[in-house]
Protein backbone atom coordinates (compact mmCIF):
# COMPACT_ATOMS: atom_id res chain seq x y z
CA UNK A 1 0.00 0.00 0.00
CA UNK A 2 1.27 3.44 -0.69
CA UNK A 3 0.05 6.72 0.43
CA UNK A 4 -2.91 7.86 -1.46
CA UNK A 5 -2.33 12.11 -1.12
CA UNK A 6 0.57 13.94 1.01
CA UNK A 7 -1.36 15.83 3.23
CA UNK A 8 1.36 17.69 4.24
CA UNK A 9 2.22 19.25 1.23
CA UNK A 10 -1.11 19.62 -0.77
CA UNK A 11 -2.54 21.37 2.95
CA UNK A 12 0.08 22.70 5.27
CA UNK A 13 -1.75 25.36 6.62
CA UNK A 14 -4.42 22.36 7.80
CA UNK A 15 -1.29 20.47 9.01
CA UNK A 16 -0.08 23.43 11.34
CA UNK A 17 -3.47 23.95 13.02
CA UNK A 18 -3.14 19.95 13.98
CA UNK A 19 0.03 20.60 14.99
CA UNK A 20 -0.61 23.15 17.77
CA UNK A 21 -2.68 21.19 18.87
CA UNK A 22 -0.58 18.69 19.96
CA UNK A 23 1.29 21.23 21.20
CA UNK A 24 -1.54 22.73 23.54
CA UNK A 25 -2.52 18.69 24.75
CA UNK A 26 1.45 18.25 25.72
CA UNK A 27 1.21 21.56 27.75
CA UNK A 28 -1.74 20.11 29.58
CA UNK A 29 -2.43 18.52 32.63
CA UNK A 30 -3.06 15.11 31.30
CA UNK A 31 -0.17 12.45 32.40
CA UNK A 32 2.07 11.81 29.52
CA UNK A 33 1.83 7.85 29.65
CA UNK A 34 -2.11 8.31 29.77
CA UNK A 35 -2.48 10.33 26.70
CA UNK A 36 -0.31 7.25 24.98
CA UNK A 37 -2.72 4.47 26.40
CA UNK A 38 -5.91 6.70 25.30
CA UNK A 39 -3.78 7.75 21.81
CA UNK A 40 -3.16 3.76 21.67
CA UNK A 41 -6.74 2.90 22.74
CA UNK A 42 -8.38 4.96 20.40
CA UNK A 43 -6.35 3.99 18.00
CA UNK A 44 -7.32 0.33 17.92
CA UNK A 45 -10.93 0.80 18.27
CA UNK A 46 -10.68 2.96 14.63
CA UNK A 47 -8.11 0.13 13.49
CA UNK A 48 -5.01 2.48 12.38
CA UNK A 49 -2.02 1.08 12.32
CA UNK A 50 0.45 3.97 11.49
CA UNK A 51 -1.55 6.02 14.91
CA UNK A 52 -1.10 2.21 16.62
CA UNK A 53 2.68 2.06 15.99
CA UNK A 54 3.96 5.52 16.63
CA UNK A 55 2.18 5.91 20.07
CA UNK A 56 3.39 1.62 21.51
CA UNK A 57 6.69 3.20 20.32
CA UNK A 58 6.19 6.16 22.23
CA UNK A 59 4.95 4.68 25.20
CA UNK A 60 7.55 2.62 25.43
CA UNK A 61 9.96 5.12 25.27
CA UNK A 62 8.51 6.48 28.75
CA UNK A 63 8.76 3.34 30.15
CA UNK A 64 5.81 1.65 29.66
CA UNK A 65 5.77 -1.59 30.63
CA UNK A 66 4.90 -4.08 27.01
CA UNK A 67 2.14 -5.94 29.34
CA UNK A 68 -0.21 -2.59 30.00
CA UNK A 69 0.43 -1.89 26.17
CA UNK A 70 -0.75 -5.62 25.33
CA UNK A 71 -4.04 -5.31 27.84
CA UNK A 72 -5.18 -1.65 26.73
CA UNK A 73 -7.47 -3.54 24.63
CA UNK A 74 -8.98 -5.25 27.89
CA UNK A 75 -8.58 -2.78 30.22
CA UNK A 76 -11.62 -2.95 32.38
CA UNK A 77 -10.40 -6.63 32.52
CA UNK A 78 -7.25 -5.52 34.19
CA UNK A 79 -6.02 -4.40 38.00
CA UNK A 80 -2.51 -3.11 36.40
CA UNK A 81 -4.43 0.15 35.23
CA UNK A 82 -5.56 2.40 38.07
CA UNK A 83 -8.73 4.26 38.54
CA UNK A 84 -8.09 6.89 37.07
CA UNK A 85 -6.71 5.42 33.36
CA UNK A 86 -9.85 3.43 33.99
CA UNK A 87 -12.14 6.37 33.94
CA UNK A 88 -9.99 7.92 30.58
CA UNK A 89 -10.13 5.13 28.59
CA UNK A 90 -13.99 4.34 29.04
CA UNK A 91 -14.40 8.21 27.92
CA UNK A 92 -12.19 7.39 25.01
CA UNK A 93 -14.31 4.38 24.31
CA UNK A 94 -17.67 6.32 24.84
CA UNK A 95 -16.09 9.40 22.59
CA UNK A 96 -14.80 7.34 19.65
CA UNK A 97 -18.03 5.52 19.48
CA UNK A 98 -19.76 8.25 20.37
CA UNK A 99 -22.95 7.17 17.30
CA UNK A 100 -23.20 4.11 19.62
CA UNK A 101 -22.05 4.93 23.14
CA UNK A 102 -22.64 8.66 23.34
CA UNK A 103 -20.96 9.78 27.46
CA UNK A 104 -23.82 9.09 29.75
CA UNK A 105 -24.17 11.25 33.04
CA UNK A 106 -22.62 8.10 34.71
CA UNK A 107 -19.39 8.16 33.17
CA UNK A 108 -18.91 12.09 32.89
CA UNK A 109 -19.51 12.07 36.98
CA UNK A 110 -17.22 9.05 36.98
CA UNK A 111 -14.45 10.82 34.71
CA UNK A 112 -15.01 13.69 37.04
CA UNK A 113 -14.00 12.45 40.22
CA UNK A 114 -10.56 11.65 38.57
CA UNK A 115 -10.11 15.04 36.50
CA UNK A 116 -10.69 18.76 36.92
CA UNK A 117 -13.09 20.54 34.80
CA UNK A 118 -9.56 22.20 32.58
CA UNK A 119 -8.20 18.28 32.66
CA UNK A 120 -11.63 16.75 31.31
CA UNK A 121 -12.07 19.27 28.32
CA UNK A 122 -8.48 18.85 27.66
CA UNK A 123 -9.43 14.84 27.81
CA UNK A 124 -12.10 15.64 25.32
CA UNK A 125 -9.84 17.66 23.09
CA UNK A 126 -6.86 15.00 23.36
CA UNK A 127 -9.39 11.93 22.30
CA UNK A 128 -10.68 13.92 19.36
CA UNK A 129 -7.38 15.48 18.19
CA UNK A 130 -6.11 11.59 17.86
CA UNK A 131 -9.49 10.60 16.42
CA UNK A 132 -9.09 13.12 13.59
CA UNK A 133 -5.72 11.88 13.44
CA UNK A 134 -6.53 7.84 12.76
CA UNK A 135 -9.23 8.98 10.13
CA UNK A 136 -6.71 11.38 8.64
CA UNK A 137 -3.75 8.62 8.26
CA UNK A 138 -6.43 5.84 7.12
CA UNK A 139 -8.47 7.55 4.51
CA UNK A 140 -5.36 9.10 2.87
CA UNK A 141 -3.36 5.63 2.80
CA UNK A 142 -0.18 6.05 6.16
CA UNK A 143 0.35 2.30 7.16
CA UNK A 144 2.66 1.13 9.74
CA UNK A 145 6.38 0.58 8.08
CA UNK A 146 8.82 -1.94 9.63
CA UNK A 147 11.77 -0.01 10.92
CA UNK A 148 15.37 -1.49 11.42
Amino acid sequence: MEQRINYYEVAPEALNIMLEMEKYIKSSGIDRKLRELVKIRASQINGCAFCLNMHTSDARKMGETEQRLYCVSAWDDCDFYTDTEKAALELTEHVTLIPSKRVPYDLYNRVRKHFSEKDYVDLIFMINQINSWNRLSISMGNFATTTK
